[in-house]
């Protein structure tokens, strides 16, 4: 009795084994990719940024931390941060009010009809048009409002500002205008997505409780900012992430739109488009990726931040 209990066991052990090992074997070659192909590049950033790398030699000099030390007295580097200081404060805000706005309109703002709340009417073209702009590939973004923002009359906008008797404004070329217009650029190609990941976060709230409200008098406002705010308050706090997050980047559409990489006068450059321009025009790859791991740790600290002081009791419904 007990030897056959002894070979139960040992079958059940072996499923065990086979189990586990089919499980590890799926799982192994992802983890391999990621670790080569993820942390690898990282672990070689941070070495580069402790040496004097220029991209020729194969064995660069260390020098500690001395990179991290000129990052300190550069003035361009801080100007890039400044920026996305401005970014970070501002991008998500207006992209998130915006979002918001345009995704209860189409779930919520047309009011109840045969008691069943809907969107405005058109909701579903309107989906498809402010998507849009998010499908489009970020360099013909920057060729069509090159076109926009140009300078002189044959610039869309200063062609209307024309129409009303009013100068062309250099939107590019102007150091306090310039990242706002690029700023414009971005919450213009990022408002489609957020608006439909709120979308998505609204339908799945049940129209019982919003046809609720309704009938006990709740206006649209008290809808928005009772009902809706609230519970998708976990869908937000994704979205601010990824926003500020991006807020970090923006390398593309500085490097097609800004004057002269960055200008005027550094008015719009950024820690990526610092980082491309000083490793691969200056061969300072060392110095470069000091700047890469600033903005690591920039990165990192934003989102452990934004997820500690945004957190919240789930509300279940």
């Amino acid at each position: 009795m007990r030897h056959g209990d002894g070979g139960a066991g040992g079958r059940l052990l072996s499923a065990k084994m086979r189990t586990y090992g089919f499980i590890v074997s799926f799982l192994l070659v992802p983890l391999i990719l990621y670790v080569v192909f993820v942390i690898s590049p990282y672990a070689q950033a941070f070495y580069i940024s402790l040496t004097n790398w220029r991209g020729i030699s194969a064995n660069p000099q260390y020098i500690g931390f001395e990179n991290f030390g000129r990052l300190l007295d550069d003035d361009v580097f801080w100007a890039a941060v400044r920026h996305h200081g401005l970014l970070l404060l501002a991008m998500p805000l207006i992209t998130i009010a915006i979002a918001l706005f345009f995704s209860f309109l189409l779930n919520v703002g047309g009011g109840s009809k045969g008691g069943a709340m809907r969107g405005v009417r058109g909701s579903g073209f309107y989906r498809v048009v402010y998507f849009f702009p998010q499908v489009l590939a970020v360099a013909v973004v920057g060729v069509l409002f090159q076109a926009i923002y140009r300078p002189d009359g044959t610039g869309v906008l200063n062609g209307l500002l024309s129409t009303v008797g009013l100068g062309p404004v250099g939107w590019l070329i102007t150091p306090d205008l310039a990242l706002w217009s690029i700023m414009g650029v971005v919450v213009w190609q990022s408002v489609g997505f957020y608006v439909v990941l709120f979308s998505a976060g609204m339908s799945a709230i049940p129209k019982d409780v919003f046809e609720a409200a309704a009938l006990d008098g709740a206006g649209r406002f008290r809808l928005f900012f009772g009902i809706t705010l609230p519970l998708i308050w976990d869908t937000i706090q994704v979205g601010w992430v990824y926003l500020g997050i991006a807020a970090f980047d923006c390398f593309a559409l500085v490097q097609v739109l800004s004057v002269d990489r960055g200008g005027p006068d550094n008015a719009t450059t950024v820690l990526p488009l610092e980082i491309w321009r000083t490793a691969f025009t200056f061969s300072k790859f060392g110095y470069a990726s000091a700047m890469g791991v600033a903005l690591f740790f920039l990165t990192i600290t934003f989102a452990a931040l934004s997820l500690r002081v945004t957190r919240r009791e789930r509300i279940e419904f």
